[in-house]
């Protein structure tokens, strides 16, 4: 059971996950991909920050959270290999629409990127809910 305080932490942190994928879908209807991908991106990280929240970690990089998530959590076997992998394409497919001007990230990649957004929140979500 988590105390109060870690509580707290936990749902903000959820809370901004599903604050991102809104804005994601909605990125995607104004044909602002990247954006989209952005916002895909950190609403994974929030909700991977979540969960890692009630381990009391807390992430000073996005790298330093990736490899904890992945240590604590996917060779643990908590959550299935493949969220190793939607992490590490949506950090990708974010630093490049974010950073490389030449990047342009396609319609169905985004769309990817929002529905594995939306699997990866609900697992968390459904696990944090089982502590």
């Amino acid at each position: 059971m988590l105390d109060e305080l870690m509580s707290v932490s936990v749902e903000l942190r959820l809370e901004k996950a599903r604050k991102c994928l809104q804005t994601a879908e909605a990125m995607i209807s104004i044909e602002a991909y990247a954006d989209s991908a952005n916002r895909s991106y950190y609403s994974i990280f929030h909700a991977m920050q979540a969960v890692l929240t009630t381990i009391g970690f807390s992430a000073k990089t996005h790298s330093g959270g990736i490899s904890e998530f992945q240590k604590s959590y996917i060779k643990a076997n908590v959550f299935p290999r493949y969220f190793s992998d939607i992490l590490r394409d949506a950090f990708k497919v974010r630093n490049k629409s974010d950073y490389d001007i030449f990047y342009v990230v396609a319609k169905e990649e985004v769309i990817q990127q929002l529905e594995n957004a939306k699997v990866f929140l609900s697992a968390i979500e459904s696990y944090i809910k089982t502590l």
